[in-house]
């Protein structure tokens, strides 16, 4: 796989991942569907927190392939959890932002 190709997968999932747990009611993205109504904002974030370490571990996988894996600093991890929390906008907005017909 060639290098552009790499950075484009690792987008692509990061945008899929960053907004599956605002639309899907499944603990976990397959789990039980929550007894009471939907799943807690709480529960959302973890699944975030989860889907950002699995994105960054495919990415760093893709970069060991690549070649040498270039050490990162605080910064980096920032800037990326901050793209991550940008790219999980759409569906927030769409699960609390937007109005559903009842």
């Amino acid at each position: 796989m060639s290098q552009t190709a790499s950075i484009w997968l690792v987008i692509l999932a990061a945008f899929l991942a960053a907004n599956l747990p605002f639309l899907n009611e499944r603990w976990l993205l397959a789990g039980p569907r929550p007894r009471h109504g939907a799943k807690p904002l709480w529960a959302r974030l973890g699944e975030l927190l989860l889907l950002y370490f699995l994105v960054g571990g495919m990415a760093l996988a893709l970069e060991r392939r690549a070649g040498q894996i270039y050490p990162q600093g605080w910064e980096f991890y920032a800037v990326t959890g901050a793209l991550f929390l940008t790219l999980a906008f759409p569906g927030f907005v769409y699960r609390y932002l937007g109005k559903h017909r009842s």
